[in-house]
């Protein structure tokens, strides 16, 4: 076991299973000590109710990385997921040089798009400026549509080619990417998943799952943070990628029988899933 720290850069939503509130979780079930750096605070996510509150925490960021700075204090992996302005991805090169130790992994969910269309507040300006981030990481994890727009590309929600997912992968590792986990793929109308593409090599090795009939919020947080969770302790992108699936689709087949539980997955249930494959 790795006695390795990952620092998670990301919002809180107070309610609704998502951001901080499972990456936390999910990442301390890998047994790797979690430290958050919350971008914002909402009383719920966005996905499904109205008039939640929301504070933004973008001034508290510099500050916070300078104490840690001042205490010495270093980590071995960043996580970003959903940041909700062009400052905040201008924070995040700030926290990789000043806060990461030496060979330190930078894992970017560029959490901004889903189902063709960019999440509410995001525009152009955005969506270059996150590419760029994408660009500079060791690990990105974007899903079809979030490609689609970093690379000014086709948007195809469903009935995918192989040579469609070889153009936003060549696109993306143009970029600069260098490790690349595209999510959502669907060859089949009964599969569903990812594919990991190393650019250095240029190899590409695909993984599905049963394509489960529900669509539930946070699911690609849970799917983020179970595989940097899997690859800091141990497993190589691909296999990490693949048990973050496993792990996804578990998630999902817990929350089934409850149709009042919409705004999230019953993650919490899926853990001893998570801990058991990856104890084997």
């Amino acid at each position: 076991m790795t006695n390795k720290k990952i620092l998670t850069l990301q919002d809180i939503s107070c309610y609704g299973q998502c951001s901080l509130t499972v990456a936390l979780p999910i990442i301390s079930a890998c047994g790797i000590e979690t430290v958050i750096l919350p971008s914002a605070v909402l009383s719920t996510h966005t996905g499904g109710f109205t008039g939640y509150t929301f504070r933004d925490l973008t001034e508290d960021i510099p500050k916070i990385k300078t104490h840690w700075e001042n205490e010495g204090l270093k980590f071995d992996c960043l996580y970003t997921g959903y940041l909700g302005s062009v400052t905040q991805i201008d924070y995040v090169y700030e926290l990789r040089d000043h806060v990461l130790n030496e060979n330190a992994t930078l894992i970017v969910d560029p959490a901004m798009a889903d189902n063709g269309n960019l999440y509410y507040g995001f525009d152009q300006n955005f969506v270059e400026n996150m590419a760029k981030l994408c660009g500079c990481a060791d690990i990105i994890l974007p899903n079809i549509t979030e490609a689609a727009f970093m690379t000014n590309s086709e948007i195809c929600l469903e009935h995918h080619e192989e040579a469609y997912v070889n153009m936003l992968l060549e696109k993306l590792t143009a970029l600069g990417c260098k490790k690349i986990i595209l999510k959502g793929i669907s060859f089949k109308d009964d599969e569903i998943g990812v594919v990991y593409h190393d650019s250095e090599t240029g190899i590409s090795k695909y993984y599905f799952t049963e394509k489960i009939p529900k669509s539930s919020h946070g699911t690609g947080d849970c799917y983020a943070s179970a595989f940097t969770g899997a690859l800091i302790q141990g497993l190589d992108p691909y296999e990490a990628a693949k048990l973050a699936c496993d792990f996804v689709v578990e998630c999902i087949r817990k929350t089934m029988d409850d149709n009042n539980h919409a705004y999230g997955v019953k993650f919490e249930k899926a853990l001893p899933m998570l801990v058991s494959k990856l104890n084997k």
